[in-house]
């Protein structure tokens, strides 16, 4: 669970570094405003803000996120986050049930999109 939990507070930084140093992922985020949360089935998670190219996040849960990951376990949710390979572990956690996916499959996609950026 630890392991879980650091991941999700660095990935707050990863991907604003992303957007700082990199025109294309800045360019993917311009305009953008949404309110996304990764968690376990037993609620732990994070929940994260983008607004004016800028990625917060905040420990906890939110009642009106765009889309939520949510994983069967914190080490299944570790095991595909950190993935070298992040689509094909997406998909594979998608398909075996460990992960499920709720709210705007769009916005779901444009994060796929900023994480190729990482």
């Amino acid at each position: 669970m630890l392991k879980f939990k650091f991941l999700l507070m660095i990935l707050t930084k990863l991907m604003q570094r992303a957007i700082n140093k990199n025109p294309k992922a800045a360019a993917h985020t311009q305009g953008e405003e949404l309110i996304f949360q990764i968690q376990t089935a037993s609620g732990s998670g994070r929940y994260y803000i983008v607004k004016n190219q800028r990625i917060r996040s905040h420990a906890g849960r939110c009642d009106n996120a765009d889309f939520t990951l949510s994983f069967s376990s914190a080490k299944k949710a570790f095991s595909v986050l950190s993935s070298k390979d992040s689509t094909a572990a997406f998909l594979s956690a998608v398909g075996s049930k460990d992960l499920i996916i709720s709210g705007d499959y769009a916005k779901v996609m444009w994060f796929q999109g900023l994480v190729a950026y990482l």
